[in-house]
């Protein structure tokens, strides 16, 4: 089993890879979605993403406990989309964070691959609040430990998949 974890910035193409490098690993596919419906433009957000998987892929909504879910499914590879909304779900609810978990879950699955989405969101300028300069800085040491478990680490550009690692 390999971790690849996928980053880059907003539309990037990050999940469209994701879902394409999926449906090449196998026919029992799982995408693990971490979104919360909380108003009308996620609700349109995550109606878009449906219908860009379409019926291939089996659909968990998991936005805390993403190590619980990943260990949940039998399949031939997953799509974990994504973990910096995950990030966000942990602090608005004064959690802790996860992540080492969520890592050894991902690492135990015995499927060809766990795809991961993350955000790269510390390419911007500098937010001007504490809460999303925390977000920023706890994305960048958990986008880093994900990289450093994953066999590979792809960066999305303008749809392009460039290999890290």
């Amino acid at each position: 089993m390999a971790i690849v974890l996928v980053g880059g910035g907003a539309r990037s193409g990050k999940s469209r890879w994701a879902l394409d490098r999926a449906r090449k690993r196998g026919g029992r596919l799982v995408y693990i979605a971490t979104a919360e419906a909380l108003d009308d433009e996620m609700s349109t957000r995550i109606a878009h993403h449906k219908s860009e998987r379409g019926d291939g892929f089996v659909t968990v909504e998991e936005p805390l406990e993403l190590a619980r879910a990943i260990r949940s499914v039998e399949c031939d590879a997953m799509v974990v989309d994504c973990l910096t909304l995950w990030l966000s779900n942990l602090m608005m609810r004064s959690s802790q964070e996860k992540i080492d978990e969520t890592i050894a879950a991902a690492k135990e699955k015995n499927v060809s691959d766990v795809i991961v989405v993350t955000n790269e969101v510390g390419c911007g300028i500098v937010p001007d609040n504490a809460l999303a300069r925390e977000f920023r800085d706890r994305a960048g040491s958990m986008n880093q430990r994900f990289a450093e478990a994953a066999a590979e680490v792809y960066w999305m550009v303008f749809g392009q998949p460039l290999r890290v690692k």
